[in-house]
């Protein structure tokens, strides 16, 4: 029952240690005893698992993934199981081949179990849905999962698998990674396929500003998934070490709220890096204007979550508009790189809050309370935005805890394309504050 992180699973296998069917029958007894009151894996299908795991066996030895059983976002499509994104018209959908990258899991020789929960829509930082039901938080279960990743982070953190695959466009990755205490990587916008991960029935052009990603439980099997994934070989990471590193450390938004013990944790791990020799900045004339960036942003993620259909009170927007906000993109993505011609990376929030209590409120009326006071809900999405509009790679860590105990996960983002560069700055970082 006790599970072993991904690369260290396909090792044992490769030693002879186990085999693909005794670890696939691991994580099903693990499902079978822990996710009645979670709520992550919602779709199952354990018998095509055993049947995928008895092909690992009989076949080659030399696979990265070998025998490591995981589950997948419910957003992805697997051959013969329904795909609905949480909306009930689109219940019997069922999906006639895998998606991309869970072809290039399977090759990898991983074993799919089955699928986890997401919001309808895949449209909030929470995980329930009137199909699936809500997923509780692996930490507390009167708190979110997370969104729209929930199950899957909830899945990682409570044990269950060792890998999964998320999206994001809104922080769906990292928000939920941050929320369970394990580890989530949005990648350089186009360095991984979005094929087979699209609106039920529809197979149609990715959707502007949208990423697919690893999600893991430690920075090796995140990194291994992402190189299994990507489409092409990005970059290795530079392989500085703390006391070269040139980090920018942001511990606030000018328009959205940040609990303090975010901020100390932070202000904790800038200290750690320091200590090591890193130059940590609190400030940089080379940041361009977050207020500026976050109106774009949101104006952006409205178009691409209604595919420019008209909403109450918003009407359908212009081609003209469109390519404008192409161009304040273009703009961002410059000002952008030409900060991290003097930076390694930028650390902030992955969001300005721990976990939140279940809260159906729609999400435009939603308030939060952070530090006793009343906010915009809606005001949190600047932390995903930060790397989401710019289209860099942002990798979401743990590093501490609240008062209440519940995880506290920052983002590491990079420059275009040195998502290694992320994961390996967030381990460097992750090390330093837990070995303390």
């Amino acid at each position: 029952m006790n599970e072993l992180p991904a690369l260290e699973t396909a090792a044992a296998i490769r030693r002879g240690e186990t085999t693909a069917l005794q670890q696939c029958e691991a994580a099903i007894a693990r499902i079978e005893a822990r996710d009645g009151a979670l709520n992550a894996v919602v779709v199952r299908d354990f018998d095509g698992a055993r049947e995928q795991a008895r092909v690992v066996d009989a076949g080659q030895q030399d696979l990265p993934l070998l025998g490591v059983p995981m589950t997948v976002k419910e957003s992805y499509n697997l051959a013969g199981l329904p795909t609905n994104w949480g909306f009930t018209e689109h219940r019997d959908f069922i999906a006639d081949d895998d998606a991309e990258l869970v072809k290039r899991l399977k090759r990898a020789g991983a074993v799919i179990l089955g699928k986890t929960n997401v919001p309808v829509g895949l449209a909030d930082l929470q995980s329930n849905n009137p199909i699936y039901g809500r997923t509780h938080n692996a930490m507390d279960p009167s708190r979110s999962a997370g969104g729209s990743s929930g199950g899957a982070a909830v899945a990682l953190a409570s044990g269950m698998v060792p890998l999964e695959i998320g999206s994001d466009i809104g922080g769906s990755i990292r928000v939920p990674a941050a929320f369970n205490g394990v580890w989530g990587h949005k990648p350089t916008y186009d360095a991984l396929s979005s094929d087979g991960h699209s609106f039920p029935g529809t197979n149609g052009a990715r959707v502007a500003l949208g990423v697919c990603g690893p999600m893991a439980r430690n920075a090796d099997d995140l990194a291994a998934a992402l190189d299994v994934l990507s489409d092409f070989p990005l970059p290795r990471a530079t392989g500085r070490d703390a006391g070269a590193l040139r980090i920018l450390l942001l511990t606030g938004h000018p328009l959205a709220q940040v609990q303090a013990s975010i901020v100390a944790a932070l202000e904790h791990a800038g200290h750690a890096l320091e200590t090591a020799g890193a130059r940590v900045d609190r400030t940089s004339d080379l940041l361009p204007d977050l207020t500026e960036q976050h109106r774009h942003y949101m104006h952006m993620l409205n178009i691409a979550m209604t595919r420019g259909a008209a909403s109450p009170g918003r009407e359908a927007p212009t081609l003209a508009e469109w390519f404008t906000l192409g161009d304040h993109q273009t703009r961002c993505r410059r000002a952008w790189a030409a900060l991290f011609a003097h930076y390694d990376a930028v650390i902030a929030p992955t969001v300005g809050m721990t976990a939140f209590p279940h809260d159906d409120t729609p999400l435009a009326e939603r308030h939060l309370m952070i530090d006793g006071d009343d906010t915009k809900f809606g005001a949190q999405f600047a932390f995903p935005g930060l790397a989401t509009f710019p289209m860099l790679p942002a990798t979401s860590v743990p590093i501490g805890a609240d008062a209440d105990g519940l995880p506290i996960g920052v983002q590491v983002i990079t420059d275009m394309w040195r998502d290694h560069d992320a994961i390996a700055i967030a381990r460097t970082m992750h090390d330093l504050v837990w070995s303390k």
